[in-house]
């Protein structure tokens, strides 16, 4: 480490450790931890695919917020576009390597939601019936 990463390291944590706004993980979570972007890493979890049937396996994504998701997940490298040859031009998106090693945790949390659904309706259901 310089210098200047020893100095600037600190303050980085710090910044994290209390959820400020301008934390650089606190961006990333909030670009990737989304429900668009986890649904898309998911079906791209089954290897590369076209735009038009990532936005069939995704029901209700309309084509702006997944055009928008898509583009900030290339842009944080989780996953890679490819322009395929031919008339129409089609596009291709796939999980980069970067993007295969967030996957174990998304399968975490999402084998959770199913695991802990019936205590989550029963906690909502005696929410709601208080009130």
């Amino acid at each position: 480490m310089n210098q200047i990463s020893e100095i600037a390291a600190p303050v980085a944590e710090a910044r994290c450790a209390s959820f400020d706004a301008n934390c650089p993980a606190r961006v990333l979570f909030d670009q990737i931890a989304d429900k668009w972007s986890m649904m898309i890493l998911t079906v791209l979890d089954r290897g590369p695919q076209r735009f038009n049937t990532i936005r069939r396996s995704i029901e209700g994504v309309s084509q702006k917020s997944l055009t928008q998701t898509l583009r900030k997940l290339e842009r944080n490298g989780l996953i890679t576009r490819r322009v395929l040859p031919g008339s129409p031009v089609a596009v291709e998106y796939e999980m980069s390597d970067l993007g295969w090693t967030v996957l174990p945790p998304f399968r975490a949390l999402y084998r959770w939601t199913k695991e802990h659904m019936p205590e989550v309706e029963a906690a909502r259901a005696a929410f709601d019936r208080a009130g």
